[in-house]
This record gives C-alpha cells, sequence and structure tokens, in this order.
C-alpha cells in the first residue's frame, strides 16, 4: 500500500489527475515525487499570489471551521475518520449554494416537500454529534 493510498483511500485515489499547491517551503521534492510516481501531476500556483487557489483556500476554512475547530484530533487516523464523514456529509447532505442550495453527490431533482405532521424523521448524528442530518425514516 503506497502512501497516497493511506491518505486519500485506494478507491478516490486514482481519480486525482492534478495536485495543486503553493509555494511554501515545507513541500520538498519529496513530497511532489510522492505524487508523480501514482500519475498525479503537481502545479504549483504562481509566486505571491495568495488567491490564485481560491477554491482550496475556501474548502481549508470551511472544514475548519465546520469541524477541525470543534474537536481535539489525536492521532493521524483519527483525523482521517473525521474527514472522511465529514466529506460524506459536505458532498452527500450539505446544501451549496453554487448548486442552487442542493449538495453535488444528489440528483438534480428537487426534494420532495413532506407532510411533517403524517411524516416521521429521523436524526443522524455525524462527526462525533457536531452536526445532525434528518431524513424521512422508513
Amino acid at each position: 500500500m503506497t502512501r497516497t493510498d493511506e491518505v486519500f483511500g485506494t478507491r478516490r485515489a486514482h481519480r486525482f489527475r492534478f495536485l495543486i499547491r503553493d509555494r511554501d517551503a515545507k513541500y520538498t521534492a519529496m513530497f511532489d515525487t510522492v505524487f508523480q510516481s501514482e500519475g498525479i501531476k503537481v502545479l504549483r500556483t504562481p509566486p505571491q499570489a495568495p488567491r490564485a487557489n481560491a477554491f482550496a483556500e475556501r474548502w481549508v476554512r470551511t472544514v475548519r471551521r465546520e469541524c477541525l475547530d470543534r474537536i481535539l484530533i489525536y492521532n493521524t487516523r483519527q483525523l482521517l475518520a473525521v474527514l472522511g464523514e465529514y466529506l460524506a456529509h459536505y458532498n452527500g447532505h450539505r446544501s451549496h449554494q453554487a448548486c442552487g442550495q442542493r449538495p453535488p453527490d444528489r440528483d438534480s431533482l428537487p426534494p420532495k416537500v413532506a407532510d411533517l405532521g403524517a411524516v416521521r424523521v429521523r436524526r443522524r448524528k455525524m462527526v462525533h454529534g457536531l452536526i445532525n442530518e434528518y431524513e424521512q425514516a422508513a
């Protein structure tokens, strides 16, 4: 198992084609080599251009504010588990303004409107209880 398999999971690693990163000195040549060995092209942002990777910066801000700033992470294994659960929520249940308030992994049809007086609703706790998801009970 390679390091990228460990970080990204074997099912998702093949889906990445590019790694966009800044020019921080903490990224060594070995860092790039690991990704290039998996067939992932490493792209560096322009020098002194903090807005060049705005989507990634926004993602980091969102995941920190909604998740990581509220949980004490003890080790890498727990971090990967928490991020995996948060990603499932983020892409499958959390509304996104750019998608018309729909999650990106959902179909394009609007949800059915239900009479809440006649329907049972089930709450599911996500990310150690930080996030609650609601769905119609069977």
